[in-house]
Formats: structure tokens, sequence, C-alpha cells
């Protein structure tokens, strides 16, 4: 699946230990705090976001774009140590 990541770090110093985490998850940075992925398992994303609960604190946030996850857009977002999830789905209408 395709994944997106926003990062919002609470410090230079968390900012850079989340980079260095995507790396090793093997995220491209695309812009400033914009990581990307088109090659991730479910089994792979499930990891990484335990890895980056383990990484943040309430200062930081994050918020991941997963396309496609039963042919929807999900977002998972963490802020203040919170993980929270939307299901977006195509209801057919115009």
């Amino acid at each position: 699946m395709f994944v997106s990541i926003a990062v919002d770090p609470g410090s230079e110093g968390r900012a850079k230990e989340l980079a260095e985490l995507l790396r090793q998850y093997g995220f491209e940075k695309v812009q400033r705090g914009l990581w990307e992925s088109a090659f991730v398992s479910a089994d792979t994303l499930n990891r990484l976001k335990r890895d980056l609960d383990k990484a943040t604190d309430a200062f930081d946030r994050l918020r991941l774009f997963q396309f496609p996850i039963d042919g929807t857009l999900v977002l998972t977002s963490l802020r203040e140590k919170q993980w929270r999830r939307m299901v977006a789905r195509n209801t057919g209408k115009k």
C-alpha cells in the first residue's frame, strides 16, 4: 500500500530521531516534514506505528495517509499520544 506520513515534531532532536526511524523503514523524504513509501505491507505498517508510538511524546504530531485499505483512504493521526483513525469511503454519490 501507499503510505504518506506528515511529521510535526515537538523538537529538533525528535525530528532527527523520527527521520532516522522513517528512513529505516524505507520512507523517502519528499518535502519538509513529509515522508512517503509506495511499498508498505500491513505488517510493516503495524510495526512502524508501534515504533513511532515509542519514539514520540505528547508534543509530537503525526498524520498517516494510507491507500488502499479495502478500497478506502485511511487517515490515522497521533496527537497527544492518542491514535485516532478516520476512514474515507467512496459512497458512489456525486
